[in-house]
């Protein structure tokens, strides 16, 4: 069927880079019929930034890169920024940990302050690594994503998770954090979802699945919420990774083919569960959020 003229078809976290494909990906994904990118933030350098002006600079490179597509191909960029969370990690190395855990509290209040601001509309990727580390660091990490939630409350916004895979009890443990914290479970997003879990054993946490054929067919019957990702990293030395930017709104226009009742169900990634997520949709024609 004709895939409906006013659905938007969404990547819900991707990253993207001056020196990478960049504008070019982007271009990509608006020929294969995407219309609106969230743009996670990432190190630009190389290398973790070490100061809060180097934070400071990393977003604003993401908000460029963001206009800059607008301006050029006209899909809409919402900005979604925060410290990586394992930059603790490697910055403690060189400035001590106590020094590195002061850094990603001060670079996550600046994104605190970019959503209040309205120049991003999320705060992340947050949480935690996902492979092991000495006890301190674990700690400090820790109290990095606790902060990280009460920033998410504060900026009345969704906090956008990193962390291993998540079971039904690992939902149950993230949900509980943010209620610690003062936010509430549907105001957390699991990024990089890649094994589907039930809508019943996710704690009103909403999973950003990764769109890979057989996944999208799964979640495609889940009332959500819950969107669809590429995490497109823009790494030349790992082209297309994770999955290319172009992948969404191909797997929208192939489950368009199916039926209406299908395609229909795409209302749920692309508009719904931002709308129940971030208090606001998409909407094709309009260029920001309200």
């Amino acid at each position: 069927m004709p895939f409906p003229s006013d659905l938007p078809v969404v990547d819900h976290h991707c990253h993207l880079s001056p020196t990478g494909e960049g504008v070019a990906a982007a271009r990509r994904f608006r020929s294969a019929g995407g219309t609106h990118l969230f743009l996670a933030t990432q190190n630009y350098t190389g290398r973790p930034p070490s100061s809060i002006a180097e934070y400071a600079e990393q977003f604003e490179v993401t908000e460029r890169l963001g206009r800059q597509i607008q301006d050029e191909v006209g899909v809409v960029v919402y900005s979604v920024v925060a410290p990586y969370p394992i930059d603790l990690v490697h910055v403690s190395s060189s400035i001590g940990l106590p020094a590195a855990l002061d850094l990603q509290r001060s670079a996550l209040d600046l994104a605190g302050r970019w959503v209040r601001e309205h120049r991003a509309v999320a705060i992340g990727e947050v949480g935690r690594p996902h492979f092991e580390v000495d006890a301190a660091t674990r700690a400090a990490c820790d109290e990095v994503f606790r902060h990280a939630l009460a920033v998410a409350r504060d900026s009345d916004c969704p906090a956008v998770v990193h962390c291993e895979d998540l079971d039904a009890g690992g939902y149950r443990a993230i949900a509980e954090l943010g209620r610690a914290a003062g936010l509430p479970a549907h105001r957390l997003i699991k990024h990089y979802a890649r094994h589907y879990v039930a809508e019943s054993d996710r704690a009103g946490i909403a999973p950003s699945f990764l769109a890979r054929r057989e996944l999208v067919d799964r979640a495609l019957a889940d009332p959500g919420p819950w969107f669809l990702e590429t995490d497109f990293l823009d790494d030349p030395a790992r082209p297309g990774a994770v999955l290319d930017l172009a992948t969404v709104p191909r797997r929208a226009r192939a489950i368009a083919e199916r039926s209406s009742g299908a395609v229909e169900q795409l209302r749920v990634p692309f508009v719904d569960a931002i709308r129940q997520v971030y208090g606001w949709a998409p909407e094709i024609g309009k260029g920001a959020r309200p």
